[in-house]
């Protein structure tokens, strides 16, 4: 498929909407502290996620039985696990096995806000997600979203001072629907971001994954003098070159901005979330434009259709084979509300299992994606959908998991 081909593609299916506008949805909830002080309001999570198409980034652990399953069913995968348990030691190789106790092996893990309805911290890097579907998720943080490194939960109550609250002071948040009629002191980042191959995405924005509200500022330099404008006077924002930006502001003005990263090369990436979607990375290497608006609005949060309970389907092999149960993607995906990762032209995919009708191996090698309301996307191949893929695991009703291997397979076909 050429780039223009991708790019009408993926235009009629991001920038339209995923057959519903996103919603404006900002976060809410009650954040109790270790020293029982309750605080509710609207919040903004870790500086940079503020609404319900925002993800919870981190790595959740895997099951040792699931471990072993694994290595039942493939031995090339168990010799490689051996040898990776495995140390040498005066000519002599001592080798052991998966047992309790052992520090888990945990996998990278985004849950999108609005799938979770509260979250009890563990530890000083650990916390238990309860979710919407019933299910309940150990994660470790791996950036700044959990854990010590996590740079606080402001609070934000229209009576009130907002409030800062540290990982090291945090006990649980409950997300709760807003109260009718509250209104958030500013709007969550929204418009259209178009690639340099011409795709177009809309949704949710994180400028430089860090600025998400029209409240934020944009830092840049003309000349001799420092800008920072908030991004609610901001109509767009075209890439000039690597170490320039072309900023439009709704009074008719013209800037061209250097010297920071929000407006040159060590911009950190563009996210564009979708609640019907996924999230897309756009690094500045792919970026083109982008145009700011405020985000429709809707009476209720996200009507997708979408089942984040476990993964259910038919997997197609190559050799004729067709089996269908639970589904284990890659040997760690199980639910809905867990993301399917590759690439295309630049940008990086994170596509929500919940959102996915099939995935099929293609010419290319990587796979094609079909939505659950029948739009199609390719993606190159990735830990998720190629070589390094362990494979899609099968446990039908009643009998022992199966595992087709990645060479074997074919395309799986989601039960919805």
């Amino acid at each position: 498929m050429g780039a223009m081909q991708l790019g009408a593609m993926l235009a009629v299916m991001l920038g339209m909407g995923f057959g519903t506008e996103p919603p404006q949805d900002r976060l809410y909830g009650r954040v109790y502290t270790t020293d029982g002080v309750v605080l509710e309001g609207y919040l903004r999570w870790d500086r940079n996620e503020v609404s319900g198409s925002d993800f919870l980034d981190g790595a959740k652990e895997l099951p040792l039985g699931q471990l072993r399953e694994a290595e039942s069913l493939d031995p090339e995968y168990a010799a490689a696990q051996r040898r990776a348990r495995s140390l040498e030691a005066f000519g002599v190789r001592i080798t052991w096995d998966l047992a309790e106790g052992d520090d888990p092996i945990t996998v990278p893990s985004s849950i999108r806000f609005s799938h979770i309805v509260s979250l009890t911290v563990l530890d000083e890097r650990r916390a238990l997600v309860h979710l919407t579907s019933g299910e309940e998720v150990r994660l470790t943080g791996v950036s700044t979203d959990l854990g010590r490194g996590m740079r606080g939960i402001v609070i934000e109550d229209p009576s009130a001072e907002p409030a800062t609250v540290r990982w090291r002071q945090l006990e649980r948040v409950d997300f709760l629907p807003p109260p009718a009629e509250s209104t958030p002191a500013a709007e969550r980042l929204h418009g259209t971001v178009t690639t340099r191959s011409g795709v177009e995405f809309e949704g949710d924005i994180g400028w430089d994954l860090d600025e998400v509200l029209f409240s934020d500022l944009l830092d840049g330099r003309e000349g001799r003098e420092d800008h920072e404008i908030p991004f609610g006077d901001i109509v767009s924002i075209v890439r000039d070159g690597e170490r320039a930006s072309r900023v439009t502001l709704r009074d008719g003005t013209a800037l061209l901005l250097r010297g920071t990263n929000d407006v040159d090369r060590d911009n950190r990436g563009i996210d564009v979330s979708d609640r019907l979607f996924g999230r897309v990375t756009v690094p500045w290497d792919a970026f083109e434009s982008v145009e700011f608006r405020s985000a429709p609005r809707i009476d209720a949060v996200s009507a997708s259709g979408q089942d984040i309970g476990p993964l259910r389907g038919t997997v197609y092999a190559r050799d004729g084979r067709t089996i269908s149960g639970g589904i284990r993607w890659g040997n760690d995906a199980t639910a809905g509300w867990e993301t399917l990762d590759g690439w295309r032209d630049g940008v990086d995919f994170a596509i929500e299992f919940g959102a996915i009708r099939s995935v099929g191996r293609n010419e290319s090698g990587g796979v094609t994606v079909t939505l659950i309301d029948g739009r199609t996307v390719d993606l190159d191949s990735s830990d998720d959908v190629g070589e390094s893929n362990m494979g899609i695991f099968v446990e039908p009703d009643g009998r022992a998991t199966r595992l087709v291997r990645w060479r074997d397979f074919d395309r799986l076909e989601f039960q919805r």
